[in-house]
């Protein structure tokens, strides 16, 4: 019930495909690259009858605005300024004058009309490569005027995908904690967002602390631990019709669950007897099984994209250090040989990296290393970050930050802050409550 609200009446492909010979793109491999210069002409919003329509004027700009600030946030490109636009107004079905904006070099060009169709909206975009001078994608979107933001998010998803050659991020969700209270009596519930802080709620009421939510990789589905009257238990969460179950009470404690690239299992710790392993259970059967056998805390378990391994942190060789395991539980092998303590490490959606929190010399970070040990990278330091989950893309990282305290208990204020795996382009991520433990989910069809 949670998602629903938000989907199209209709959503339909228009204009030509994609024009094979447009060169125009951008190298994102390293974070030394310029952001691509690009002129967002004012959507043509006029009616039927050629008169300006107050309404659809408003809803344009809206529009416009979250896709500047979409794209713009990325990194990856930087809007021209209006007082230097050679052509404010541009006819849709006409072609820019390509020769004009070439002078102020502008490298591409995205405009948009926004019609009414009986009780819907038509919205409509086209995106041009001023060099090439050739169209390069174009969509058409028939809906209910109350979900124009999304279509914004989708139009720059459409827009990052094209020039960039990867899958955007922007029409995705963010589940998190919402903290509240004061810190010796902090109340946590879960919230959902969008991916940039808009339309944030609730979807969690009552007692009790809620931590590690996670998406579902290949559902609009999540699980959470929930902490009450000195239990923990691991729940499922249906979001689309808000049913929900526990995992079941196994006598120990259980936590830190992460779902399986397929959606039909669950990765948790388990801990008894002061002895913490890794776990698996098929959603489906409720068989459980035992993944790891040892002494030392074993704990944080996360699946690679293709399923076939898991990595994990255990201190089974002192200090708590990144480790990566076939799914089977076998061959495990140690990541990570820095001084200090990792955990939370989580693979990356294109398997290239795992991301990880590092406590060393009385700060903490967030960073990243490869697979096979190689590659670590600091890419942000403070006081206190923890628990960073990726985009979809691969390409960008969340993750939260709490300040210090003061002396009598106040302050602490901990927000939730994006960053590019390249460590550019710091930024924090609105919300109306301290918030925590975010969770990125897949992109929203």
């Amino acid at each position: 019930m949670f998602i629903n609200k938000f989907k199209y009446i209709c959503f339909l492909l228009w204009f030509c495909p994609l024009t094979a010979s447009a060169a125009l793109q951008v190298d994102i491999t390293s974070g030394n690259f310029q952001p691509l210069p690009i002129a967002f002409v004012p959507f043509e919003t006029l009616d039927r009858q050629g008169r300006n329509d107050k309404a659809l004027a408003k809803t344009g700009r809206n529009i416009s605005a979250v896709i500047q600030v979409n794209l713009a946030q990325s990194g990856l490109f930087k809007g021209i300024s209006r007082a230097d636009f050679v052509q404010d107004r541009i006819n849709f079905y006409e072609k820019p004058d390509f020769s004009a904006w070439r002078l102020i070099n502008t490298q591409a060009i995205l405009m948009g009309k926004v019609e009414r169709k009986g009780k819907k909206l038509v919205i409509s975009f086209r995106l041009w490569d001023v060099f090439a001078q050739e169209q390069m994608t174009a969509f058409s979107y028939t809906l209910n005027s109350h979900v124009w933001r999304r279509v914004a998010h989708k139009i720059s998803d459409q827009v990052y995908q094209r020039i960039t050659g990867e899958e955007g991020y922007f029409d995705t969700k963010i589940i998190y904690v919402a903290e509240s209270g004061p810190l010796n009596d902090r109340k946590k519930q879960l919230a959902i967002m969008d991916q940039d802080g808009f339309n944030a709620h609730p979807i969690s009421q009552g007692k009790g602390l809620i931590l590690t939510p996670r998406f579902s990789p290949s559902r609009y589905e999540i699980i959470y631990m929930r902490l009450h009257d000195n239990r923990a238990r691991v729940y499922w969460l249906d979001l689309k019709s808000g049913k929900q179950f526990s995992l079941g009470d196994f006598g120990g404690m259980y936590y830190a669950p992460r779902f399986t690239p397929s959606g039909n299992g669950v990765l948790f710790s388990y801990a008894e007897n002061g002895n913490s392993d890794i776990w698996y259970m098929d959603l489906r059967t409720r068989e459980r099984r035992r993944l790891t056998r040892h002494s030392a805390i074993d704990t944080s378990p996360s699946p690679s994209p293709d399923g076939k391994f898991i990595t994990f942190t255990s201190d089974r060789n002192g200090k708590p250090q990144i480790y990566i395991m076939r799914n089977n539980g076998g061959n495990i092998r140690r990541v990570s040989f820095a001084p200090g303590s990792f955990s939370t490490p989580v693979w990356s959606p294109r398997g290239d990296y795992i991301a990880f929190t590092r406590q060393y010399g009385g700060q903490f970070s967030i960073g990243v290393i490869r697979p096979n040990g190689k590659g670590m990278r600091i890419l942000f330091k403070d006081y206190h970050v923890e628990a960073p989950t990726w985009s979809p893309n691969g390409r960008v990282l969340m993750f939260y930050k709490r300040e210090k305290s003061n002396v009598d208990g106040t302050g602490g204020k901990t927000r939730i802050y994006s960053l590019d795996v390249t460590g550019y382009n710091l930024r924090e991520v609105p919300t109306s409550t301290d918030a925590s433990d975010p969770a990125w989910s897949p992109l929203i069809f």
